[in-house]
C-alpha cells in the first residue's frame, strides 16, 4: 500500500479547534483514574509502538519520501530507527527505571527514597525535518513513565502527519494517546490548555511562543532550538577523513537536521584542500550530479527553497550552487569568502549550503565560536588531545563530537538537548523518562522511638546536643 505516493494530499489535515479542549479533558480523567500507572500498561503500550513501526515503516517511509524526497535508508536510519531503539531501551530497563531509589541516612530515624511518579498529561510538538522520530522517540519516555500524551506533528510534512495519526489511532491506548493534526490554530488552542509539561522541538521564535503559554499554567517545559552548530577544522587533521564526515553531516536529508555542522572555521593553510575534498566527499555520495541522485533530499517547501536560494549570494559558491524550484532542489553547496556579518550567518541555514570561513589560529576558533549564542552542537577536528580539551573545557554547547558529526546524539546513555538560545532541558534513553517523571523524595519513619530533643520546650542543653549533630 502507497498511500503517500499514489494518494497525494491537497490539504493540511487538521482536528476541529473547538474538540481540542474536550480532548485534553478526557485525558486527565483517564490519567487520574491511575489507569496509566501500572508497569504492564506502558510496556504493552511501547511494546505496541515498536510493532508499529516495525510492521508499517515502509508506509511511513513512502510518507517521508513523498514530503521531503528522504531515501529510504535515511528515513529508517535516522528517523525510524530512532523509535525502534529507544523503545526497546525502555522495555529492557523499564523495572529498573522506575525502582525507588534509596536516598542516604540522616540523623533523624527514617528510610528516604525518591519514588519516581508520572506527570499527568503531556504535550509533545515536533518538527517538520524528522517527524516521525522527533514525535515517537519522545512518546516512548512519556509513556514509560505513566503519562498520557497528545501529539501535535508538524503540518508541514502532510503525509508524514496523516500516517501518525491513522497508525496511532489503529495502535495504542486511545484513552491515553490522541494526536491533533493541524497548523497555527490547533497549535495554538492545544497551547491554552494545562499540561504537566510540555517539550517542543523546533525554532527559537516559536520556542518563545511555546515557553509564555506555558508560563501561564506553571507548565514545565523542554525546548530543542537548535542554532548555528559551527565545526572546527584543526591544521594537522586528515583532511580526506574529515571533509567526508562534515559533508555527510552536512548533507544528510539535504542539510535539514537541528544538529547539522552550520559553518566551518577551517586553519587559512588548509581551506582550498577542504573544499576540494569535501567536492571529492559529495561525488562519492551523490555522483556527478546529485539532483539525479536517488540519495539526495529536496527542501521540504518552496517557501523554504526560496530563503536558501537567496542565502547564495553570501559568499563565492566554491562547489555546487545548482538549484529548481520546481523539484525544490538546492545542490550541495560550498561558500568561501563569507563575512562573519553575511545573510548566511545570521540564522541557522537549514539546508544544504555550507558556509567556510578561515582563521589564523586556534584560540581565534574558539574566540569566534564564544562571541555567538550557544550551539546545539559543535564538532572539532583535530590530532591533537590537548585542542580536544582546550575545545570542551573553552566553549559551551548542548553536545559536542570530536572528529566526527551528528553521531553523538545516537548514543541514548548521553542526554540529547540544547543551552541558552539552543535550548533547555534533554532527553534519550532514560532521559527522556526522567523529563516525563516526577522525582518524589519520600520518608518513612518507626513510631517507637520518639526523641523529645526536637520538641518544645527547648533548652540550652538541647541546642548544645543539636549541634553535636551538625
Amino acid at each position: 500500500m502507497s498511500v503517500a505516493l499514489n494518494s497525494p494530499l491537497r490539504s493540511v489535515p487538521s482536528t476541529d479547534v473547538e474538540r481540542i479542549p474536550g480532548l485534553v479533558a478526557d485525558l486527565r480523567t483517564h490519567f487520574d483514574a491511575g489507569h496509566t500507572r501500572s508497569l504492564a500498561w506502558r510496556k504493552q503500550q511501547i511494546e505496541r509502538l515498536r510493532s508499529m513501526i516495525r510492521e508499517h515503516g515502509d508506509e511511513f517511509a513512502e510518507a517521508l519520501h513523498a514530503d521531503l524526497r528522504k531515501p529510504p535508508l535515511e528515513a529508517w536510519a535516522a528517523d525510524l530507527g530512532q523509535v525502534t531503539v529507544e523503545a526497546s531501551l525502555a522495555l529492557k530497563n523499564l523495572k529498573r527505571w522506575t525502582r525507588p531509589e534509596r536516598a542516604g541516612l540522616i540523623p533523624i530515624p527514617g528510610r528516604s527514597r525518591i519514588v519516581r511518579e508520572p506527570l499527568g498529561v503531556v504535550l509533545i510538538i515536533a518538527p517538520w525535518n524528522y517527524p516521525v522520530g522527533l514525535l515517537l522517540s519522545p512518546l516512548v519516555g512519556a509513556l514509560a513513565a505513566g503519562n498520557c500524551a497528545v501529539l501535535k506533528p508538524s503540518e508541514v510534512t502532510m503525509h508524514t502527519s496523516a500516517v501518525l495519526a491513522r497508525r496511532i489511532r489503529e495502535t495504542l491506548d486511545p484513552d491515553a494517546v490522541r494526536i491533533v493534526e493541524g497548523g497555527v490554530d490547533e497549535t495554538t488552542a492545544l497551547l491554552a490548555q494545562r499540561f504537566d509539561h510540555v517539550m517542543y522541538t523546533g525554532g527559537g521564535r516559536v520556542g518563545r511562543v511555546v515557553m509564555r503559554a506555558a508560563a501561564e499554567n506553571l507548565t514545565p517545559v523542554t525546548l530543542e532550538l537548535g542554532g548555528k552548530s559551527p565545526c572546527i577544522v584543526d591544521a594537522d587533521v586528515d583532511l580526506p577523513v574529515a571533509a567526508r564526515r562534515i559533508a555527510w553531516g552536512k548533507f544528510l536529508n539535504a542539510g535539514q537536521t537541528c544538529v547539522a555542522p552550520d559553518y566551518v572555521l577551517v586553519h587559512e593553510s588548509r581551506e582550498q584542500e577542504l573544499i576540494e575534498q569535501i567536492g571529492v566527499a559529495v561525488r562519492e555520495f551523490y555522483g556527478a550530479d546529485p539532483k539525479s541522485s536517488p540519495d539526495f533530499a529536496r527542501i521540504v517547501t518552496p517557501q523554504h527553497h526560496e530563503r536558501l536560494k537567496g542565502l547564495l549570494g553570501s559568499g563565492e559558491v566554491a562547489l555546487g550552487g545548482g538549484v529548481d524550484a520546481d523539484d525544490r532542489y538546492i545542490e550541495p553547496t560550498v561558500l568561501r569568502g563569507v563575512s562573519p556579518d553575511s545573510p548566511v550567518m545570521q540564522d541557522e541555514i537549514f539546508g544544504p549550503i555550507l558556509p567556510i570561513l578561515t582563521v589564523r589560529s586556534r584560540q581565534e576558533a574558539i574566540d569566534f565560536v564564544n562571541a555567538r549564542e550557544k550551539p546545539l552542537a559543535l564538532y572539532a577536528f583535530t590530532n591533537d588531545p590537548e585542542f580536544e580539551r582546550q575545545v570542551v573545557e573553552q566553549t559551551s554547547s548542548g553536545g559536542m563530537c570530536v572528529n566526527g558529526t551528528i553521531l553523538h546524539i545516537g548514543n541514548s546513555a548521553m542526554p540529547f538537548g540544547g543551552v541558552g538560545e539552543s535550548g533547555m532541558g534533554g532527553y534519550h534513553g532514560r532521559h527522556t523518562f526522567e523529563t516525563f517523571s516526577h522525582r518524589k523524595a519520600v520518608m518513612t519513619r518507626g513510631v517507637r522511638f520518639d526523641p523529645k530533643l526536637m520538641y518544645p520546650p527547648y533548652s540550652e542543653r538541647k541546642t548544645r546536643m543539636l549541634k553535636r549533630f551538625l
